[in-house]
């Protein structure tokens, strides 16, 4: 068995000045739209990124819940920053989850020493659902990559960036498979083109891969027909991403209210933190915030319970992968609207004066929508539903496209 993880306050003192440090240009950087590369470089001499990485190969070994929890607070300091990491950190748990053991040393070895990995996964366009337009083709020894990705999210900032591509020879669901590429190896070129109006600095554009050299080593191969706690993993990541901006805004609303003088003439107190009904706005922001780590963390403990069954070697039952794939999309409904309201919620403790730029508060709702919009919570309703009434089993494994015509 590998070691206990450490403490989580011995964890969180480690990086909280990080993140106070994160924090405090965050809605300077949204102003401006400046991409976060200090941010990033901050977390990586702080090895962030060897959270989940066993101390045998020179990492923390923090547990997954361990990681949430810090995801949350990350998140309150700048909700762009989970994101860009979430492939990085999802990349990890599949190799733990999905890929042969045997495999895994040189992968944590270079997460350790701070490398950073981004994704390439989703293709635009109307390609028939659970298609690839990216191919990797023979070469030799080795391979050559070719396609256009986009929503590459955490891309712009990587070491190393995990492709999504289909073996020119075999066009099967099994010639499916994960290509590690460096992001500055030749013909890789990445975009900074997301123009969405929230999460605007995670880099979510376009990275184009032309006749890429690829070693066979870098080409691994998963099983996409088995029930997988990867779908919980980075849904759960958007969620805690979330939990932190629910948290900002509770910050934010008492920074706001706390030294402001200006009250209205039909108010309710003699300063606005005397004023009961700002009391209780801010009470319900207070309110969205635990609920919403207090969710995060209860599909975490499922996730963990999860990882420490592979850790022992253990078979992980069908029946434990459902119910955290479940949990996940339930969390999801709850949090979305809760977190939503709360954005907006937050303006109701002042007047015009918490409109202005740079204050930048705005932010809170802008980001908060964009990472509702990533899996649409309508779809991960109608599951659970669908399970509550009927026992249907959750898709693990989804796509975008078009179905083909019959």
């Amino acid at each position: 068995m590998p070691p206990p993880p450490p403490a989580y306050e011995q964890l969180a003192e480690r990086f909280r000045p990080v993140f106070a440090r994160i924090a405090e240009h965050a809605a300077q950087r949204e102003n401006e739209r400046a991409l976060a590369y200090d941010a990033v470089t901050w977390l990586r001499e702080a090895n962030f990124g060897a959270l989940r990485v066993p101390r045998v190969h020179g990492g923390l070994g923090a547990s997954v819940e361990q990681l949430f929890d810090l995801l949350i607070e990350l998140g309150a300091a700048d909700s762009n920053l989970p994101q860009i990491l979430r492939a990085h950190f999802g990349f990890i748990e599949r190799l733990y989850a999905e890929i042969d053991p045997e495999l895994h040393a040189p992968w944590l070895r270079r997460a350790a020493d701070g490398a950073i990995f981004g994704n390439a996964t989703t293709e635009l366009g109307e390609a028939e659902l659970g298609t690839l337009q990216t191919t990797l083709t023979r070469d030799g020894k080795g391979w050559l990559l070719d396609g256009d990705k986009y929503y590459s999210t955490g891309t712009l900032y990587a070491d190393w960036i995990p492709v999504t591509a289909q073996r020119a020879d075999d066009p099967s669901k099994q010639g499916r498979v994960l290509v590690l590429v460096p992001a500055e190896a030749s013909g890789v070129e990445r975009i900074d083109d997301w123009r969405g109006f929230g999460q605007r600095l995670t880099g979510s554009g376009t990275t184009r891969f032309r006749r890429v050299a690829v070693e066979a080593g870098n080409v691994l191969t998963y099983d996409r027909d088995r029930p997988t706690p990867l779908t919980a993993h980075f849904q759960l990541t958007h969620l805690a991403t979330l939990a932190g901006i629910a948290r900002a805004i509770e910050r934010d609303a008492v920074a706001f209210v706390q030294p402001r003088k200006r009250v209205y003439s039909h108010g309710s107190g003699t300063t606005p933190r005397e004023d009961p009904l700002v009391q209780q706005v801010v009470g319900q922001l207070s309110s969205a915030a635990f609920t919403a780590a207090a969710t995060v963390a209860a599909v975490a403990r499922g996730l963990g319970d999860i990882d420490r069954m592979h850790q022992r070697g253990e078979p992980v039952p069908e029946s434990l992968l459902v119910d955290v794939e479940l949990r996940t999309a339930k969390a999801q409904v709850g949090i979305v609207d809760t977190v939503l309201n709360a954005a907006t919620r937050l303006f109701d403790v002042g007047g015009a004066s918490a409109l202005q730029e740079d204050r930048r508060l705005d932010r809170h709702w802008r980001n908060a929508r964009t990472l509702a919009s990533h899996n649409p919570v309508i779809y991960k309703a109608r599951a659970v539903g669908d399970h509550a009434i009927n026992g249907t089993r959750p898709t693990f494994y989804w796509a975008v496209g078009s179905r083909a015509e019959s």
